[in-house]
């Protein structure tokens, strides 16, 4: 086990600025002082220009994985896929462990394979034994990663020694992070998490597509669904049917939110671990072939996963056949409504 540290680092390498490492990196920025310095690599060089104008100063380009390493105390990346984390750690000339890594520690937020990330811990474990590398992938999408609201599924143990530091840096991009027992139990927990979301958007639009088809205004049975057992933050926030969720991506042209191809990404992925461990899957296989045809339908592709409702024939312009305007129900959130126990019952004492 490497040797701990829980001193705030003077300065930070983030590598991968795309959709979702953009505002991440963007927030450590603003809530980390003056003093501390950002060293960025992507391989789209004028992303990396971009984010340097914009914060000149304080934010230094860099042309390798191995240089952001070099000249960093705390290593982040974020890239898409098992093949582009290969690339970053494992480059012989250019990658993170190419570097003197001594004492320092290495954060991957990428949703991959767990044998990837199995693979490259073990390769840091045996290049550099003083360092640590951890798996750390996120929920909550981009808007959760502009907001600094994302939830942080960190493959160590609660009582690992850099947990401090973890802790401390983590949550300054997101408000929950939970140790998950260990290394690349974050991607499970992950993965898993993807699959349930990904199977209940499918449920939600069948159901809705059900009701609809039988003459049932799906503000109705949308409201019957949040008081009853079928509710789901899927339902509540991320309604697959156009006009139910104001400002859920269906209701924006299935615009932002979470791409197909990501959704279709991290299925298979479940999948793929499901059968590696023998696991028996009743719907996975079912699910992940929807999700690979929506990848590929132009009329879906590059669109917001819950667009499988479009793909099932799902009445984007319900509202022909139900005109008259009904109150959807507002409910607030699990966490809301414990801070409003929590609250009523300090005041009560």
């Amino acid at each position: 086990m490497a040797a701990a540290t829980s001193d705030p680092p003077n300065s930070i390498g983030w590598i991968g600025l795309g959709l979702m490492g953009l505002p991440m990196a963007t927030n450590l920025l603003k809530k980390t002082s003056e003093e501390t310095k950002i060293y960025v690599f992507d391989v789209v060089e004028q992303a990396v220009q971009d984010f340097v104008k914009l914060n000149e100063g304080r934010v230094e380009a860099c042309k390798s994985s191995k240089e952001v390493s070099d000249k960093s105390d705390i290593i982040l990346s974020m890239v898409p896929e098992g093949s582009h984390v290969r690339a970053v750690y494992l480059t012989p000339e250019t990658g993170v462990l190419a570097s003197n890594l001594g004492l320092k520690v290495l954060i991957d937020c990428s949703t991959i394979d767990t044998g990837t990330s199995l693979a490259v811990r073990d390769a840091c474990a045996e290049r550099h034994p003083n360092a640590s590398f951890y798996d750390s992938p996120v929920s909550g999408g981009v808007i959760g990663a502009e907001k600094a609201t994302l939830t942080f599924m960190l493959g160590c143990r609660e009582d690992d020694p850099n947990i401090k530091l973890l802790m401390q840096l983590l949550g300054l991009m997101g408000g929950n992070i939970f140790p998950c027992g260990g290394a690349s139990l974050g991607l499970t927990a992950k993965l898993c998490n993807n699959y349930t979301s990904g199977l209940i958007a499918i449920a939600t639009a069948e159901a809705m597509n059900i009701g609809i088809a039988s003459g049932m205004d799906p503000r109705v049975l949308a409201n019957i669904f949040h008081t009853s057992t079928a509710q789901s933050s899927i339902l509540d926030d991320w309604n697959p049917v156009p006009g139910l969720c104001p400002d859920a991506p269906a209701s924006k042209g299935y615009k932002g939110g979470f791409r197909v191809q990501l959704m279709k990404k991290d299925v298979g992925l479940a999948v793929d671990n499901a059968e590696r461990l023998g696991v028996k899957l009743a719907l996975g296989a079912e699910g992940l072939k929807l999700y690979e045809e929506a990848s590929q339908d132009e009329r879906c592709k590059d669109l917001d996963s819950r667009v499988v409702y479009r793909l099932l024939g799902g009445r984007e312009d319900w509202r022909k056949d139900f005109p008259g305007e009904v109150e959807m129900k507002k409910y607030a959130t699990r966490k809301a409504l414990q801070i409003g126990k929590e609250q009523q019952q300090k005041e009560s004492k």
